[in-house]
């Protein structure tokens, strides 16, 4: 018997990916908000529909019980800013690059992390 896909549009919202896992012969479905959630399947489309079924009835378990359910990466809001703690030796070698490129130390760095 087939199993209908319910929608939802909470969980219709999450991250999800489809990946080969060598270590298991089989494609992974993934959610990126529910990290400690996979499904194994032969077929990339077959994981896609379990991990998404699986998400669906966890959050139906956690709104069940009161539980806040996590907010799809997809409608949170990004400033585009975030810090992070460097050694003052990088700070220092990463502002020399800048000088040298005649760009700011912030377009270096986004630069570097968008390659």
């Amino acid at each position: 018997m087939k199993h209908t896909l319910r929608r939802n549009p909470k969980a219709d919202r999450f991250t999800y990916r489809v990946t080969w896992s060598a270590e298991d012969n089989e494609y992974v479905g993934l959610c990126a908000e529910f990290p400690s959630l996979s499904w194994l399947a032969r077929t990339p489309e077959d994981a896609l529909t379990g991990i998404r079924r699986i998400v669906r009835a966890a959050v139906r378990d956690m709104e069940g019980a009161g539980e806040s359910v996590p907010s799809p990466l997809s409608v949170k809001h990004f400033s585009g800013q975030f810090r992070i703690r460097i050694p003052p030796e990088v700070h220092r070698s990463l502002a020399v690059q800048a000088a040298e490129q005649g760009v700011s130390l912030n377009r270096l760095a986004s630069a570097k992390l968008s390659s």
